[in-house]
C-alpha cells in the first residue's frame, strides 16, 4: 500500500466565480513528475495584487532528518496537476524534529499543500494508514499559524498513538446536512455522505487543523482546531453556510498563432472548471470535457459568463487542451495561473492569453483519418507520453473522418515522446491497432526548432474490425402486462470522463427499447482494520455527476435503479480474508454498510430514482450461514437476520420506491435462510448460469437448460416469498461462458467483471461474440415461456464507447441486436 469538444456545461448546471485577478507565474515544468525546484519559489508580478496574509507553518517530524537532507513544505497546483506545478519553500530547523516556514499567502484562500523530505531523493508524506497524503488544506483568513504532525514517510512506517475524529456537516441556515464536502485533517480526507456523515481514521494524537471545503464552493470553507486523544474517538459537529451566488464573465484575448475555430477552455480548481479532484492518468487531474468552452465574439475575444460563489477563492487558466497541456505560459516559459476570490457583485475578468507556448521548440500539428467504420457521434482523441501515458485530450474534426490537433505545449521538456489515438477517450481500450494497451509503446515525436505536420492512418480500431449486421430471427413473443422490466445495468467502474458520453449511451440504451436504467455507483475500501470506507473523487461517481445521470435517464422517459456497489483494493476474497471478523469489527462493518445503503436511499429519494437495489454477491460472508470465497465459515454475527432487517426499515424511512435484493444464483444463495427477503420488494436474481457442458451446443439446447434451471432452482421462490423476481443477465462474449466457466489459462475460472473495461485484456481467453447473443436469445426464450418472471436486465454496460471485446457489456455488440429485438415485444411498445 505504501512506495497513482465539448465540456460538461452541457451537463451539468455550471456554477461561477469573480473578483481582482492575478497571474501566478510558477518556475517551468519538471523533466519528471516528482522534480522539485531546489530553492524557493515565489509568485510573480501580479495583474492586480491580491491582499497577502503572512502564515507561519510549523510541522513536528516523527524522527531526525539524516545528513544531507531538508525538508521542504510544497504548495500545489491541482488545476496543472499536483505533480507538475509546485512552489517549494525550504523550511527552517527549531530543534531536531521541530521545522518552520513563513509564507505570503492569499487571503482567502484554500491553500494545498504537503511535506516533502528532500536527500538524495524526494520522499513524499504518508499518512499513519500507509495512504499517500494528496495535499493538505489550510484556509487563510487572517495572519496566523498552522501545526502540522507529520504521521510517516512514503519509505518509512513509525509506531504511534492514534485517534480519529467523526461527525456531520449541516447547512448552517436549514440544518440540513451536506453531502459531498471534503473533510481534511492532517492529510486525510473523507467525502462526507448524504448525512453529512465523515470518519477521519488514522490521525497521529494531538491537535490538528480540521477543513471542510465544497468541491463547487458552494459553502464558505469551515476551519477549526480538533484535539484527538490516543484511541479516541473525537465528534465534531460542522455548521457551513451556503454562499450567495454572482455572475462573472471570463473574457480573453488568445495570441494571433491560435489555429481558428480551435475550442478554448477554462481550466480551474472547482469542480464545475474541469477539476475532478481525483488522481487521473499521469498525474493529471483536470479534463478537457469537464471543462466550460469559451465562446469567440465579435470582438476576438473569447468568453463566457459562469455563476459562481461568493467567496469562493478561484485559481484558474486558458486552455486549447487540459490544465497541462496546451494550457497558457507567461512568455518565460512558465505556467500561467491566475487567481482571486469571488466578489459579491457581477464582475467580469478581462484577460490575456500571452502564449500556448513554453521554450523554443516549434508548435507541432498532428492530423489522423479513421477508418471508415469508426462510429458516428465518435471523437477522437490524441494521448501524450512523455514518461507515461497522460490524460487523453479532444481532438478537432476536419470532416470526412479526419481529425487534427496542433499541440503548442509545453514542449520545452519533451524532446522524445510518444503518441497514439483513440476514441471517446478510452485510451487503453478503444485503441488504434497499432498502439494497443495501456503499455503499448505508441506512435513516436520529436521536438524540432521548425513547425511539424504529422500525418496518420488509423487502419483500424482494437475491439471494433470487421462490424456485421447482426442476422435476427423471429419469435414469437408474449407481450407481458405493464410493469415489465426491459433494462441495462451499467458497469460499477468508472472514471470521470465517461460523464462526457453518459447522455450518448443512455440514448443508445433507450433504442433497444429499454425501459430502465440501473447505475451501479460505489464507495471504495481503503483499510481493512480500521476499516475506511467512502467515496473517493477520480474512483467513485460524485453525488452531483450521478443526480444529473438520473436526470438525463427520466428525461429520456426510462425508470431508474440505483445498484450500489464496493470498490476493493484487490478482490473481495482478499478483502474478506484479511478482515479480522471480531465481534467489535463486524459492527464496525454493519454501521459502514448502513451509511452506504442510507446514502443511496437518500440518493434515490431526492433524484426520484424509482427503485434501489441493496446486496450483492460479494456480500456473502456477511449473510446468514455466511461462507467466505473458500466455503469456510465467515464468524459472522448470529443475528444477522434482524441486522438485515433493521437496515431495510431504515432504508424504508429515507427511500419509499421499490427495495429489492440483488441475489446471485448459486446452490447456496438459494437455500440460504434469508427472511429478512420478506421486507424487500422483490429479487434481482444475478444470473451468469452454465447451460451447457460442451462446447457447441445449439440455441435450442441453451434454452432449454436455461427454461430447466428457472423451473427447478428458481420458481418456488417468488412463490415462497411472494415477491417479483427480475433476471439480471451477465453473459460475456468469451470462450467458456456458456459453460459457466471462462478459463484464465492456469486452471482456474475468472469471474466476468474481471473481463470488464478498463482492465487490460486476457491473452487466455477467447473472444467469441457470437456466444453472447446466442446466450442472450436463449435466456430471452426462456423467459417468454414464463410469465412468473417480472423483467430481464442485461449488467455490465460499458457506456462511453462501443467495444466488440470479451467483456459482458452489450454495447456495439450482435448481442444488443437481440435485445432490440426482445425488448420492445415484451414490454409490447414496438418503435
Amino acid at each position: 500500500m505504501k512506495k497513482a469538444l465539448y465540456s460538461l456545461l452541457s451537463i451539468l448546471s455550471v456554477l461561477a466565480l469573480a473578483s481582482q485577478a492575478c497571474t501566478i507565474s510558477l518556475f517551468k515544468l519538471p523533466t519528471s513528475p516528482t522534480a522539485a525546484p531546489s530553492t524557493p519559489i515565489h509568485s510573480g508580478p501580479t495583474v492586480v495584487p491580491q491582499p497577502k496574509a503572512q502564515t507561519t507553518f510549523t510541522v513536528t517530524l516523527p524522527e531526525p532528518l539524516v545528513g544531507g537532507e531538508t525538508l521542504i513544505l510544497s504548495v500545489l497546483d491541482e488545476v496543472t496537476g499536483l505533480q507538475y506545478n509546485p512552489v517549494s519553500y525550504p523550511m527552517q530547523a527549531v530543534d531536531g524534529l521541530t521545522y518552520n516556514a513563513v509564507l505570503p499567502l492569499t487571503l482567502n484562500a484554500v491553500v494545498k499543500y504537503r511535506y516533502i523530505r528532500r536527500g538524495a531523493a524526494q520522499v513524499a508524506e504518508d499518512a499513519s494508514l500507509g495512504f499517500p497524503v494528496r495535499y493538505r488544506l489550510y484556509y487563510v483568513s487572517t495572519q496566523g499559524e498552522v501545526r502540522d504532525t507529520l504521521s510517516d514517510w512514503s519509505d518509512k512506517s513509525y509506531a504511534r498513538e492514534l485517534g480519529s475524529v467523526q461527525g456531520r456537516a449541516f447547512n448552517a441556515d436549514t440544518g440540513a446536512p451536506i453531502p459531498n464536502l471534503l473533510i481534511s485533517a492532517n492529510g486525510v480526507q473523507y467525502l462526507t455522505d448524504s448525512a453529512g456523515r465523515f470518519d477521519l481514521q488514522g490521525l497521529p494524537a494531538g491537535t490538528h487543523n480540521l477543513v471542510a471545503y465544497a468541491l463547487d464552493g458552494m459553502y464558505q470553507t469551515f476551519q477549526q482546531g480538533a484535539t484527538i486523544g490516543p484511541n479516541q474517538i473525537t465528534s465534531v459537529e460542522l455548521r457551513l453556510r451556503p454562499a450567495p451566488m454572482v455572475n462573472v464573465t471570463f473574457s480573453a484575448s488568445v495570441p494571433a498563432t491560435t489555429v481558428t475555430g480551435a475550442p478554448v477552455r477554462l481550466a480551474g480548481n472547482l469542480l464545475q472548471l474541469g477539476n475532478t479532484f481525483g488522481d487521473l492518468q499521469g498525474g493529471m487531474n483536470t479534463i478537457a470535457d469537464r471543462m466550460p468552452l469559451l465562446a469567440f465574439g465579435a470582438d476576438g475575444r473569447y468568453s463566457t459568463t459562469l455563476s459562481l460563489p461568493v467567496g469562493a477563492y478561484i485559481q484558474y487558466k486558458y486552455t486549447l487542451g487540459d490544465g497541462f497541456w496546451n494550457s497558457e505560459h507567461d512568455g518565460q516559459d512558465e505556467f500561467t495561473l491566475r487567481e482571486f476570490v469571488v466578489p459579491d457583485h457581477d464582475v467580469t475578468m478581462q484577460d490575456a492569453v500571452v502564449t500556448w507556448q513554453a521554450g523554443k521548440s516549434a508548435p507541432i500539428t498532428f492530423e489522423v483519418t479513421a477508418p471508415a467504420s469508426t462510429p458516428a457521434g465518435d471523437i477522437l482523441y490524441l494521448q501524450i507520453n512523455p514518461y507515461t501515458w497522460t490524460e487523453p485530450l479532444p481532438m478537432w474534426p476536419l470532416g470526412n473522418n479526419r481529425w487534427t490537433y496542433k499541440l503548442y505545449g509545453p514542449l520545452n521538456m519533451l524532446g522524445s515522446f510518444s503518441y497514439r489515438f483513440c476514441r471517446n477517450a478510452q485510451c487503453g481500450s478503444a485503441d488504434d491497432v497499432a498502439t494497443i494497451g495501456s503499455a503499448a509503446p505508441g506512435r513516436q515525436a520529436i521536438t524540432n526548432l521548425s513547425s511539424q505536420d504529422l500525418q496518420d492512418v488509423v487502419s483500424a480500431w482494437n475491439w471494433y474490425e470487421n462490424v456485421e449486421p447482426t442476422t435476427l430471427v423471429g419469435a414469437a413473443i408474449t407481450p407481458r402486462a405493464q410493469g415489465f422490466t426491459a433494462g441495462v445495468e451499467l458497469q460499477a467502474d468508472y472514471q470521470p470522463n465517461w460523464s462526457f458520453y453518459t447522455p450518448q449511451a443512455l440514448a443508445n440504451i433507450q433504442a433497444l427499447g429499454a425501459n430502465q436504467i440501473v447505475l451501479t455507483p460505489t464507495w471504495s475500501y481503503g483499510s481493512v482494520n480500521p476499516l475506511t470506507f467512502g467515496p473517493v473523487p477520480g474512483r467513485d461517481a460524485l453525488w452531483s455527476d450521478l443526480a444529473v445521470t438520473v436526470n438525463q435517464t427520466h428525461a429520456l422517459g426510462m425508470n431508474v435503479s440505483i445498484f450500489p456497489a464496493p470498490h476493493f483494493n484487490g478482490t473481495a476474497a482478499d478483502f474478506w480474508r484479511a478482515a479480522p471478523r471480531d465481534a467489535a469489527w463486524w459492527q464496525n462493518w454493519f454501521d459502514h454498510y448502513r451509511a452506504f445503503a442510507v446514502h443511496y436511499a437518500d440518493l434515490a429519494a431526492q433524484t426520484g430514482a424509482q427503485t434501489l437495489i441493496l446486496g450483492g454477491d460479494w456480500l456473502a460472508p456477511a449473510l446468514p450461514n455466511g461462507t467466505l470465497p473458500d466455503g469456510s465459515p465467515s464468524g459472522a454475527p448470529a443475528d444477522l437476520d434482524v441486522r438485515w432487517k433493521a437496515i431495510i426499515t431504515e432504508v424504508r424511512a429515507h427511500f419509499s420506491g421499490k427495495v429489492l435484493w440483488a441475489l446471485p444464483f448459486t446452490e447456496a444463495s438459494l437455500q440460504a435462510p434469508l427472511t429478512f427477503l420478506q421486507d424487500t420488494d422483490g429479487i434481482y436474481l444475478l444470473w451468469s448460469a452454465a447451460l451447457t457442458g460442451q462446447a457447441n451446443a445449439s440455441k435450442a439446447d441453451l434454452a432449454n437448460e436455461a427454461g430447466r434451471l428457472l423451473d427447478n432452482e428458481v420458481a418456488a421462490l417468488p412463490a415462497l416469498i411472494n415477491k417479483p423476481i427480475i433476471l439480471a443477465v451477465a453473459y460475456p462474449s468469451a470462450t467458456g461462458a456458456a459453460t459457466g466457466c471462462i478459463s484464465n489459462g492456469a486452471g482456474a475460472c475468472l469471474d466476468w467483471p474481471a473481463l470488464n473495461r478498463p482492465n487490460p485484456d486476457s491473452s487466455a481467453v477467447g473472444l467469441n461474440l457470437q456466444i453472447q447473443a446466442d446466450l442472450y436469445e436463449a435466456v430471452l426464450t426462456a423467459v417468454n415461456g414464463r410469465a412468473w418472471i417480472s423483467g430481464v436486465v442485461s449488467r455490465g454496460y460499458y457506456p462511453p464507447v462501443a467495444l466488440r471485446d470479451k467483456s459482458a457489456s452489450v454495447h456495439g455488440k450482435p448481442a444488443a441486436d437481440i435485445l432490440w429485438y426482445w425488448f420492445p415485444r415484451l414490454t409490447g411498445v414496438v418503435r
